[in-house]
């Protein structure tokens, strides 16, 4: 009989493992998010992580499609996709209700989003991100509004103005200078997608010969993206954005999303501390992807921003929150016979929304406070033969040290005031 193999322990390659530590600040970031979206009227909503391969085939840039996706058959011969972005399924679910839903429509969601590319800082093959979009809205006032939740979350976050930067441009700019150099339609959205990742590539503009086959054209498209600082429209959009607050927004014509549904605003958030100086998210205006499912084109416009490089960016600006546990008192049992009054006193308490957590150990009761203190559990109450007698607990704070004897009537409004 040979030996049985021992399974890992490692999660699969390029996904993470939340233990409570790290899933509290998973948490903390998705009520941010959550808080600041929903101030601005968006209303969450949710699919399934299981789509039909079909629906990124011409709506997504065909590198996700073809190499990042993780793509299968399923037992009904149907070819199925773990989405690798949120957009396209939005689109489908405004499509197909488009005569009830009632619009502008103010949605937002945080999905897991996967895709199958090399894992490195920043970019994972399992993710979660917020998406937030407006559809229905084709001025400026849209744009402007999801560029200022954007700005919201990361300020709500604790980040100043001066931490990130919103590099905005516009994909009709792009589309004008394809126009004037000859930019066959054909060549465009791959044109547009070597652009996006212009900063990336050590050699972009050999690169971008190679691609347009023509020397002339190739100094004629760099010249022209380089020459163009600005547009009427991007002037508005920065006006629109300093009467909400914001800012930071910054004329970039170098931004240009790697998507091919984008139509018009594009954006990206750049994290502006040199330990971290990168795109952190963005997103832009997509007016023609709800049209692919049949229906009038309805101008949209969103953003995604990523769970991974949110958290990059609260490190990197020391604005990791304090991990505080669930329960807010433990019950130490000090001998057996004393289970069933900390079962009951634990119960009274979390009637009056206490979060308690008992202690069924059996260690001594020294290692129980020891074991609530290693959890940040910021109080404790031991419960034996002594408190059963007399009806009233010793409360500690572990933190100070100090104690209060209190009937259990009483205890927790003193958890509340202690706790602020």
């Amino acid at each position: 009989m040979t030996k049985r193999e021992k399974l890992s322990t490692e999660p699969y390659k390029g996904v993470r493992d939340f233990y409570p530590e790290d899933q509290f600040i998973q948490r903390y970031l998705f009520e941010h998010m959550e808080r600041i979206c929903e101030l601005f009227g968006y209303e969450e909503y949710s699919a399934s992580m299981l789509e039909s391969s079909e629906l990124y085939r011409g709506k997504t840039s065909e590198e996700i499609v073809n190499e990042q996706t993780y793509t299968f058959t399923d037992r009904g011969e149907r070819e199925v996709t773990l989405r690798p972005e949120m957009t396209p399924t939005l689109a489908r679910m405004i499509a197909g209700r488009v005569r009830e839903i009632p619009f502008p429509a103010r949605w937002y969601s945080v999905p897991n989003l996967f895709r199958y590319e090399r894992p490195q800082r920043g970019r994972l093959r399992e993710h979660w991100q917020l998406n937030a979009d407006i559809v229905g809205v084709a001025g400026v006032e849209a744009d402007a509004e999801i560029i200022a939740i954007a700005h919201g979350i990361l300020r709500s976050l604790g980040a100043e103005e001066r931490d990130f930067e919103i590099r905005v441009s516009d994909r009709r700019i792009l589309n004008t200078i394809y126009d004037s150099v000859g930019v066959e339609d054909g060549m465009r959205a791959e044109t547009t997608r070597l652009l996006d990742r212009r900063a990336k590539l050590e050699n972009f503009d050999k690169e971008l010969g190679a691609l347009l086959k023509d020397e002339k054209k190739t100094a004629a498209l760099l010249e022209e993206l380089d020459r163009t600082t600005s547009t009427a429209y991007l002037e508005e959009l920065r006006r629109q954005l300093e009467y909400m607050g914001v800012h930071n927004m910054i004329v970039d014509t170098k931004i240009t999303r790697g998507f091919d549904y984008y139509t018009g605003m594009v954006f990206e958030v750049f994290d502006t501390d040199e330990a971290n100086r990168r795109s952190m998210f963005g997103g832009g205006r997509y007016d023609n992807l709800l049209s692919l499912f049949g229906g009038a084109p309805i101008p949209a416009v969103g953003f995604g921003m990523g769970d991974v490089t949110a958290r990059h960016f609260l490190e990197t600006h020391n604005l990791m929150p304090a991990y505080a546990p669930a329960a807010e008192l433990m019950i130490a049992i000090v001998e057996k016979d004393a289970t069933s009054l900390a079962i009951k006193l634990a119960q009274d308490l979390r009637r009056e929304d206490v979060t308690v957590s008992v202690n069924f150990s059996g260690k001594r009761v020294g290692d129980q406070i020891r074991d609530a203190d290693k959890m940040k559990i910021p109080f404790v109450i031991a419960v034996g033969g002594k408190e059963r007698e007399s009806g009233k607990y010793s409360v500690k704070n572990l933190a100070t040290g100090a104690e209060m004897t209190l009937p259990a009537d009483r205890i927790a409004e003193h958890l509340f005031s202690s706790l602020g």
